[in-house]
């Protein structure tokens, strides 16, 4: 089978960090990552979807307008914090960042599926929060995890005792203090080990898959510029997706509507026509850098077999 995505394989020998939850490794993951990016400050956390509910959670109540073709678990953080949901017909964000939202005063973006260096100088003011995700499949992989960047000093410091149960930061654990309710939602030491070792490679990687990209881009008559997902919109999706399946490619669907499911649903947003035609028609294909020569042209060469196919974006 050739997969839709690749995972790397570490063995961790756990006696390295100490403590094991929230060991030196880290803030080192904090600082490579915030460098790499731009940013000055960083805060670490449980998951990228736990990012975006401690960025939304402490604002007044608002309506927050995002995509429809998203992941369900960016609308339930934003409910979970407290805001009402609305939604436009923006399908073309996919695999980038895109603005959450804009508070006025400051923008929470939403960086999950896209890491490059300087991204937050280039995209983002000072007082702005940047938020990446390291699931397994994403950029930078890890066993989940996520990491909230910024230029502003209070907002991450406050973030970071929000991220672990309220608590002050001081080195020695019997110093801290307890200042007010939080969550336990810090990154613990293995997250912040396999996320480091993944990001040594992310200059290799996305070297190759730019090259794999270019060679979809050419034959697809496509511009599609994300280094984390490639999409094609095919007609008759389910058969494609049947026949890709049976010559052993795995293929994926990012993503389905979430305006129309029953716990996201909003009472203001109605119709939404590019979300619903990508809605049946979106796929994405293998697109990692484990990908041999060989795989990529036999992904190409079934693609193109299969007829009804709509490759235009």
């Amino acid at each position: 089978m050739i997969k839709l995505m690749h995972v790397n394989n570490y063995v961790i020998d756990t006696s390295q960090f100490n403590p094991l939850l929230h060991d030196e490794v880290v803030e080192e993951f904090e600082e490579r990552i915030a460098a790499y990016v731009g940013a000055r400050y960083a805060c670490a956390v449980q998951s990228a979807t736990m990012a975006i509910f401690m960025c939304l959670l402490e604002k007044e109540k608002q309506t927050i307008t995002i995509p429809s073709i998203i992941p369900p678990v960016v609308p339930n953080a934003i409910i979970c914090a407290g805001h009402a949901l609305e939604y436009r017909d923006d399908v073309g964000w996919v695999g980038h960042s895109y603005v959450l939202h804009d508070f006025g005063d400051y923008k929470v973006i939403d960086s999950a599926q896209q890491l490059d260096k300087k991204q937050f100088a280039d995209q983002a003011d000072d007082q702005d929060l940047m938020i990446f995700s390291f699931y397994p499949t994403k950029p930078v992989g890890s066993i989940d995890g996520g990491m909230i960047v910024s230029n502003d000093k209070e907002k991450i410091d406050r973030l970071k005792i929000l991220t672990r149960y309220g608590m002050t930061q001081e080195k020695n654990s019997w110093e801290r203090k307890i200042v007010f309710p939080g969550w336990k939602l810090y990154m613990n030491s293995i997250q912040a080990y396999v996320g480091l070792e993944n990001f040594k490679k992310l200059e290799s990687k996305m070297e190759r898959v730019d090259e794999i990209r270019e060679i979809y881009n050419a034959v697809f008559g496509l511009s599609n510029t994300s280094r984390h997902l490639y999409r094609l919109r095919v007609k008759s999706r389910d058969e494609v997706v049947k026949h890709l399946k049976e010559k052993g490619i795995q293929c994926g669907i990012h993503y389905k509507l979430v305006h129309e499911i029953g716990c996201y649903k909003s009472a203001t947003t109605t119709h939404l026509p590019k979300s619903e035609v990508e809605n049946q028609q979106t796929l994405s294909i293998p697109y990692h850098e484990q990908l041999t020569d060989d795989e990529i042209e036999a992904i190409v060469k079934e693609v193109q077999s299969v007829s009804r196919i709509n490759v235009s974006r």
